[in-house]
């Protein structure tokens, strides 16, 4: 790769990361206890690792999970949590779950169906990740109507399969647009 496509790339890469950012502060449905359904913030990371394969989305996958993290460094504190869960949350919460947007691109040769499988492997993963932290980190903020601290987490993480669709749809009509495709070829 030439000094100009990795300037290309790196800057395409700190776009996108910053258009993720700032699609992820637009809070469309806020969770009471932390996470919100936002306007397909982790579609611009996504498109990264669809355009130039997993190796590069992963990269800039975990460049914003440290965005995101240094974004909620100062609320965490104050989240009345141990230092356990405090690990498990910067863990899961932001280091996996934003890292595995860089997965999107897994099925990005497969014209009529890699882009959605990609996105969607990534949107189970990010759940999973979520779900993990929830009932290890956070199952002492459980309502009582709840029993199980699983159950509980696998229910309240649901807030973010809604966006699957709509970045699913929005991606497979990026990858269409000519100087997008030529970016993904080159």
């Amino acid at each position: 790769m030439s000094q100009h496509d990795k300037i290309v790339r790196l800057t395409a890469s700190g776009i996108m990361i910053a258009l993720s950012t700032v699609l992820s502060m637009i809070k469309l449905i806020p969770m009471p206890q932390g996470g919100a359904l936002t306007p397909c913030s982790m579609l611009p990371v996504c498109m990264i690792s669809i355009i130039y394969g997993v190796e590069w989305g992963l990269g800039t996958g975990f460049a914003y999970s440290l965005v995101q993290l240094a974004i909620d460094f100062s609320a965490a504190l104050s989240w009345g949590i141990s230092a356990k869960a405090l690990a498990v949350s910067f863990t899961c919460d932001y280091i996996i779950a934003f890292t595995v947007l860089g997965l999107a691109g897994l099925f990005r040769n497969q014209p009529k169906w890699g882009i959605g499988v990609g996105i969607t492997i990534v949107f189970l993963l990010k759940y999973a990740a979520h779900v993990i932290s929830g009932a290890i980190a956070f199952g002492q903020f459980m309502p009582e109507e709840f029993t199980n601290v699983w159950i509980y987490s696998l229910a309240y993480n649901t807030y973010m399969l809604p966006e699957l669709i709509p970045t699913i749809i929005i991606a497979y009509f990026l990858c269409k647009v000519p100087s997008l495709s030529r970016l993904k070829t080159a």
